[in-house]
């Protein structure tokens, strides 16, 4: 199942302290100050983070961090890809374990659902921006749910 980290955390809690000082560099030293955030830790993603094209380091005495884009056109999926990859989805367990089985994914009785909540999953990710978190909409899809 899709698992996020601590690391992922604390993008996120960066991400959305640049959002509130949106226009403004934030430093690293900031960031920490006002969260529960461990400062090597900051540092790093939001090192993943502009690697990833979501943030611009800026450098200097009062240099920092500013999102790159607006905050509705970036989305969690791509935070989340930034901090661990991309997620990738694995094959049923089962199907290695018969002979003849590369027929056994398509009629798995747990793996078919559980695929479909994975992918779902990533879906919202992709679909709920750094804007709709802070504003608490979350875009879940009618598939997610359908059967």
């Amino acid at each position: 199942m899709l698992q996020l980290t601590k690391r992922t955390e604390y993008a996120l809690i960066a991400m959305i302290q640049l959002l509130d000082r949106a226009g403004d560099v934030v430093s690293v030293r900031e960031i920490c100050e006002r969260n529960p955030v461990p400062r090597r830790l900051a540092a790093e993603v939001l090192k993943d983070l502009q690697r990833g094209g979501l943030v611009h380091s800026h450098r200097g005495a009062n240099g920092g961090y500013t999102l790159a884009r607006g905050a509705e056109q970036i989305t969690l999926g791509e935070i989340v890809a930034a901090i661990e990859g991309k997620p990738t989805f694995t094959e049923c367990d089962l199907v290695g374990s018969y002979a003849g089985a590369h027929d056994v994914a398509s009629c798995c009785p747990i793996h078919n659902p559980i695929e479909r909540l994975r992918t779902g999953i990533w879906d919202i990710l992709q679909a709920t921006t750094l804007r709709d978190l802070v504003r608490g909409h979350f875009h879940v899809s009618s598939n997610l749910i359908a059967s």
